[in-house]
């Protein structure tokens, strides 16, 4: 009976010394995925803070200065500046396409790429409500509109630019439209960032 009550004491120790060291086991292995979260979320934070405040590329508030060409999807070239004046403009301020934009954010100094904008991200698409008629007499009276023709017109209520196309002339009338000469068009960019220059904000 004696023998009996220590051996199953004996077992009863046993048991706990196996229990303890399941439970520092499992307290390690607690430890360490906390250890390995708590390492991942530094890991993400620091790379979304990179991305967000890295100093060495472009973002919106800079003033930026590039080169570029652009061709329409039949490869032919509708503008470029390469052998020109560099464009200077503050990126994020609306001056220019937004696929434009998008594609120079993030970019380093002296980067090049090649983008390809789709007509939403370009001029948009044709706007009925922007071909109207206007008066023959807005014209000056020396000139003879002709369509397809285009003209730069000041509004004198706002002060801005717009330029039209002469669709139809009669002898009282100039049906024009507004939309943009690239309106429908998918646009391909090649630009290069020759600088910039950080924002104050």
């Amino acid at each position: 009976m004696v023998y009996r009550f220590i051996l199953v004491k004996s077992i009863m120790k046993r048991s706990e010394k196996v229990k303890g060291k399941e439970r520092v086991a499992q307290k390690k292995r607690q430890y360490r995925t906390i250890g390995l979260v708590v390492a991942g979320v530094i890991i993400v934070v620091a790379i979304l803070l990179f991305m967000f405040f890295n100093p060495f590329v472009a973002r919106a508030g800079d003033t930026v200065t590039v080169y570029y060409t652009g061709t329409l999807d039949n490869g032919t070239v509708f503008d470029s500046n390469m052998n020109g004046t560099p464009l200077t403009f503050l990126l994020g301020s609306g001056q220019l396409i937004p696929g434009f934009e998008e594609a120079v954010a993030g970019m380093s100094a002296n980067e090049q790429k090649t983008v390809w904008i789709p007509v939403e991200n370009a001029y948009g698409s044709h706007q009925p409500a922007l071909v109207h008629e206007m008066s023959r007499s807005i014209f000056p009276a020396n000139e003879t509109p002709v369509p397809g023709d285009y003209y730069t017109f000041r509004r004198t209520t706002t002060g801005a630019t717009s330029r039209i196309k002469v669709i139809n002339v009669t002898p009282d009338t100039v049906t024009v439209d507004e939309n943009h000469v690239l309106t429908g068009q998918n646009l391909t960019f090649t630009i290069r960032l020759v600088s910039f220059v950080k924002g104050t904000n």
